[in-house]
């Protein structure tokens, strides 16, 4: 059960080429996990079964001209066994590991989607649906920091993919431990272009025709753990992710960097 001590300390941050940092500009839901997988990650070569549950909040400014913040509240469940990792919408079978890397193959959901209506510049434009995704990630445990490295394939919708890395280094002062996090993300151009791009039906005086290209993102953030008990945990991540231009370059889009915040309560039994 002492597993979970190390909550959250090994961020999923993994953002390489272009994804919308995290998984579509870090979407909220995604970002909750990525703290939850954190920490079932640290669990990575137990075979002990762990469970945990917890609630998670998330606030990330969206980069859609006039949408606001973006929120999201998920009840976050992690459960850790010998071949099956969960952690919230993610879902890990471990393959194996070698020496100090790890190796899964994974299936996630992510809330990115958007309909007609939700900002005055998405009016007329056609629902974009939220995505499962597919494929795997691998850990290296560097007696340094923590690297990360994910591969993901949507699952119908936008027929995109995702290459993700990150790294991370935590520091323990007392009961909190401090966690930087660095991260890029690359998405497809039939990624970028399914959530960013306008067809030429959807094509308004406001909102010229755009035909997505693949981009890179970038992300920077500090995670704070705070343990209140052996078996209670607490955890507050704050977060700037910078939009590559295929992202900014869409007339859906009215900035390139937007700040996020995720906080949550973790039970570990």
């Amino acid at each position: 059960m002492r597993h979970y001590q190390s909550f959250f300390n090994i961020l999923v941050l993994g953002v390489a080429a272009s994804c919308a940092s995290l998984a579509h500009a870090q979407d909220v839901i995604g970002n909750i996990d990525a703290n939850a997988n954190a920490d079932s990650q640290a669990d990575a070569k137990s075979d002990a079964t762990t469970w945990g549950l917890g609630l998670g909040v998330g606030v990330q400014r969206s980069p859609y001209r006039d949408y606001g913040n973006k929120t999201g509240v998920l009840p976050i469940l992690l459960y850790n066994g010998k071949y099956f990792r969960v952690a919230g919408t993610t879902a890990d079978f471990k393959v194996g590991s070698v020496s100090q890397f790890d190796f899964t193959l994974r299936a996630k959901y992510s809330n990115e989607g958007y309909k007609s209506g939700d900002a005055t510049i998405l009016n007329g434009m056609d629902e974009r649906k939220d995505g499962f995704w597919l494929g795997g990630s691998a850990a290296w445990r560097a007696p340094f920091a923590k690297f990360t490295l994910e591969w993901l394939k949507a699952a119908g919708n936008s027929n995109g993919q995702t290459v993700k890395l990150g790294v991370e280094r935590g520091f323990t002062v007392g009961s909190v431990k401090l966690t930087p996090h660095l991260g890029v993300a690359w998405m497809n151009n039939d990624y970028v272009n399914y959530y960013y791009g306008v067809k030429s039906t959807e094509v308004r005086s406001t909102r010229a025709a755009y035909t997505g290209k693949s981009t890179t993102n970038a992300s920077v953030g500090l995670r704070t753990d705070y343990s209140l008990t052996a078996a209670q945990s607490m955890f507050l991540d704050l977060s700037v992710t910078h939009y590559g231009s295929g992202i900014t370059d869409s007339p859906l889009v009215d900035r390139s960097t937007a700040p996020g915040l995720r906080l949550g309560y973790i039970y570990k039994f």
